[in-house]
């Protein structure tokens, strides 16, 4: 092995969390190590592919001025609302089916707004969220679900933002270097690793270390062997480099596995998308906007309510609904009513769709069930009741006497042009990952902190289980990030 260097403190993984621990744990003297097992141009782990969204409380527009510069005609042509502590605290609840770890919950919650703040003072940029959580409503642009806020350039501008702030305060990275092992003393602290550079095995000493390395969406083993059959088929929306190797290390030497190991956030992507994220497009694959429509498997049957939320709540977990259809595909279905409504990322040119003036048609161009697909439509055209229809409220608009019900925005689908789009099932992280405690500390199998090691990001369980609120993950990436970079800072000062 190469000679062995030191640093107070060694992060393995550069993504929002990775780079969010380095830059608190410098920021407080500490010497500090980024390990990227990518190649510089591959980097930045899977906040690259994300929207750059983030999900924090706020009492007002007075908050989110804070955050971000708008001018005095901008501030008479919106309307922010509010998003109260108690409501993400209630939303991580009821997503999570009451079982959120209470006390990474209260950090979370708790220490969000002031994350946010922090990222700011330290240069990351934001915007309103304008083409995604907004519809004009009265003349002004109404933000929905409790998320109106992203990073200038999304995911890709949230990554290179915060890069430029690690390399500002000299933090060091080593790129296309892997970590293999985590190394204790007799006393079961850890004390280093070994990694696999370019150049050969090398020791990293350090007096901590932060595993921020993310889950195991990109290893088809591993999913199988705890998502379940099929997983190993699903597409992967992020990074390719995200393959268990941080919970490996850690479980080899007694860390405590925690949380959902048999559930993950995974969404409507593209049928024809690449088997990885694709750089270029970010996170366009997607296809978010089908509470405004109606989803169909390959037999023309409905087989979820596709407003049964907001789309913040829900999409995450229809993903294996998808998986689970025949052929591991599903479509979805609009009309020109609605045609106004759905995202950006239905109009990109990588795009699997149908477009047909009747639904016999449209059904032919999507390898559709045909006779299924017009009955499905028929029968859910004559469930719709009365309503007023609103997009940026629960406006209770649904459909009565069909299985599944649809609970909100439930028009008829009978103006042509008809639109369908083929989707299939895209993983984005695993939910089962390591126990830590309210300071980032990662606990072993009897609960004791091992010292010296500490996690962050989509590494940690116990947050989420089946679901998540939109926009949780990278503001706990942010809030853990920062906690287990001050944590190790201080514990080794």
């Amino acid at each position: 092995m190469a000679t062995e260097q030191r640093y107070d403190v060694v992060v393995v993984g550069a993504g929002n969390a990775g780079l969010s621990a380095a830059i608190a744990a410098r920021e407080r003297g500490a010497r500090v190590l980024v390990l990227e097992k990518a190649p510089q141009e591959q980097r930045g782990g899977n906040t690259f592919f994300t929207g750059g969204l983030f999900r924090f409380p706020y009492q007002g527009i007075a908050d989110i001025q804070a955050l971000i510069d708008l001018a005095p005609e901008e501030l008479e042509t919106i309307d922010v609302g509010q998003y109260l502590p108690q409501t993400f605290t209630q939303d991580l609840l009821r997503v999570t089916e009451g079982l959120t770890d209470p006390d990474l919950m209260e950090v979370l919650v708790s220490q969000a707004y002031p994350t946010m703040r922090w990222l700011r003072e330290r240069g990351v940029r934001w915007i309103l969220a304008y083409g995604r959580q907004a519809f004009r409503v009265e003349g002004k642009l109404r933000f929905w679900g409790g998320l109106i806020v992203e990073a200038v350039g999304g995911g890709q501008g949230l990554s290179d933002q915060e890069f430029t702030i690690a390399e500002r305060m000299g933090i060091d990275l080593w790129y296309d270097t892997k970590a293999l092992a985590l190394q204790t003393d007799p006393r079961g602290r850890v004390v280093g690793l070994v990694v696999r550079t370019p150049e050969g095995r090398q020791e990293v000493a350090a007096g901590a270390v932060v595993l921020a390395c993310g889950g195991f969406e990109a290893n088809p083993e591993m999913r199988t062997r705890y998502l379940g059959p099929e997983w190993e088929l699903a597409k992967v929306r992020g990074t390719p480099f995200n393959t268990g190797d941080g919970l490996r290390m850690a479980l080899d030497i007694g860390a405590q596995p925690f949380g959902h190991w048999s559930s993950c956030h995974a969404v409507a992507w593209d049928l024809r998308s690449t088997p990885y994220g694709n750089r270029r497009l970010g996170d366009l694959y997607q296809k978010h906007s089908y509470p405004f429509g109606i989803i169909v498997n390959r037999e023309g049957r409905r087989f979820v309510d596709e407003g049964a939320d907001f789309r913040n709540y829900t999409y995450a977990r229809y993903g294996r609904e998808i998986l689970r259809q025949p052929g591991r595909m599903a479509f979805q279905i609009f009309d020109a009513k609605v045609q106004h409504l759905l995202r950006e990322e239905y109009r990109i040119r990588e795009v699997t769709k149908g477009e047909a003036s009747t639904l016999e048609e449209l059904a032919d161009q999507l390898a559709i069930d045909r006779d299924g697909l017009v009955r499905t439509v028929r029968e859910f055209n004559a469930a719709v009741q009365e309503g007023a229809y609103n997009p940026t409220i629960l406006d209770g608009k649904g459909t009565r006497g069909i299985t599944p019900p649809k609970s909100n925005w439930a028009l008829p689908i009978d103006t042509p042009p008809f639109l369908g789009f083929a989707v299939t099932c895209g993983i984005t992280f695993t939910f089962g990952g390591l126990r830590i405690t309210r300071r980032a500390q990662v606990l072993d199998t009897e609960d004791r902190p091992i010292p010296g090691l500490y996690a962050a990001g989509e590494i940690v369980g116990g947050l989420f289980y089946y679901n998540y609120p939109g926009g949780s993950g990278l503001m706990a990436g942010a809030v853990f990030g920062r906690t287990a970079g001050t944590s190790a800072a201080q514990d080794v000062g």
